[in-house]
């Protein structure tokens, strides 16, 4: 099976593509794009030599890393950042001593959460909180 140029760089598209899914570097898609688009711009004539189609696959990925990536990145972690406030404002019962500088536990909907003090003061079990804020899979709460 001979395979063309513009499928080779169709393949190499392709496989900069699936590394970006298995990354998190945000560097793959850029060469992806360059590769993709010199097989394009093969496909269509105006690349005939191999030394142009390394040359256009170079800067294309270069140009492409260079302009977007910031943008890229400005966007994905926005999309990642929100703040997680389903929690906040509502009330929760202590069943394990909160410490001032450590974890305890709540009673919260049905099920017990890792609980952190908001003023690292101290609040006994038995006592009602209120959610202040989410920091991971604990709740930040404050002694109502």
């Amino acid at each position: 099976m001979d395979l063309s140029l513009p499928q080779i760089w169709l393949i190499v598209g392709l496989i900069m593509l699936l590394a970006e899914l298995v990354s998190v570097l945000l560097v793959f898609v850029f060469f992806a794009t360059g590769a993709l688009l010199t097989s394009l711009l093969t496909t269509i004539g105006l690349l005939p030599t191999t030394e142009s189609q390394i040359l256009a696959f170079s800067a294309i990925s270069l140009i492409s890393l260079l302009i977007l990536r910031k943008h890229a990145r400005r966007l994905l972690e926005r999309r990642t950042n929100p703040e997680y406030s389903e929690f906040v404002g509502e009330t929760a019962m202590v069943i394990k001593d909160i410490p001032g500088n450590g974890e305890g536990k709540i009673y919260y909907r049905g099920a017990e959460w890792k609980a952190l003090s908001s003023k690292h003061t101290s609040i006994s079990a038995g006592s009602k909180v209120v959610i202040m804020k989410t920091e991971g899979i604990s709740l930040v709460v404050e002694e109502s």
